[in-house]
């Protein structure tokens, strides 16, 4: 499961040209090199250059005109934040994007913990059952997300269940990265293992006590990177074997 060459020669042209957006070097409308130029200029395939542009077009960067070439997009200086499903289909995506969310979600657990109503708390609890029960991977990213939404929205503050609610999106790739195939004991193993640390995190967010929580939340979310870690590290050694 390890990123492949292509892959990072993509990543790396992607960053390329988003770099050129943002400083205005490329302004909306102008065009964007040939494939031939590219291939020329960084010594690339057509593949790579066509996987980097085709993920600049799923981040509204990029459109294609036929027989004309393709283009920066109109506003593409000013677009929303976003992750397409396509950034997180490797496990070193993943990687990074738990790595972002670790401070996020240890300040929602410290404002959850100070701001939660009894109605929260019954909310988290309904989340931690539902995860127990999953047997597959559906229900275990219905719950996982249901639980996170929860916390989200004991905060009391709306942007940040409207974060969460994205990124649980976004994260979906991820654990199917994990879990793969159908083993309903493999998925039920699973869902335990995240369900302790979220009952960590429950149990600082029903005691009222913010230092807890943050601390629950963040060693969550270090478990969950260790966790993708040592599964690139056993994708790249199968591969070196194989």
């Amino acid at each position: 499961m390890a990123v492949t060459k292509a892959a990072s020669l993509a990543d790396d042209l992607v960053q390329r040209f988003e770099e050129r957006i943002e400083t205005g070097d490329m302004p909306p409308g102008s065009r964007f090199p040939t494939e031939k130029t590219i291939t020329q200029d960084f010594g690339v395939s057509r593949t790579v250059v066509r996987e980097a542009y085709s993920r600049l077009a799923a981040r509204g960067l990029l459109v294609s005109r036929r027989g004309s070439g393709a283009y920066v997009a109109d506003g593409a200086q000013y677009r929303a934040f976003q992750v397409t499903a396509e950034e997180v289909g490797e496990i070193d995506d993943v990687l990074k994007l738990l790595e972002m969310r670790m401070g996020f979600e240890a300040e929602m657990a410290d404002l959850a913990a100070r701001r939660r109503t009894d109605g929260d708390l019954a909310d988290l609890r309904r989340a931690l059952a539902a995860m127990e029960e999953s047997s597959d991977v559906d229900a275990s990213v219905a719950a996982d997300a249901a639980f996170h939404a929860a916390i989200a929205r004991a905060t009391g503050n709306p942007y940040f269940l409207r974060f969460t609610q994205f990124l649980g999106v976004r994260l979906v790739p991820s654990r199917r990265l994990y879990l793969q195939g159908d083993d309903p004991v493999r998925h039920q193993r699973y869902a335990h293992t995240i369900n302790r640390d979220h009952e960590a995190i429950v149990v600082a967010i029903e005691a009222g006590d913010p230092v807890a929580a943050r601390r629950a939340a963040r060693r969550h979310i270090e478990k969950s990177i260790a966790r993708y870690r040592a599964l690139q590290v056993g994708g790249a050694q199968g591969a070196e074997s194989g």
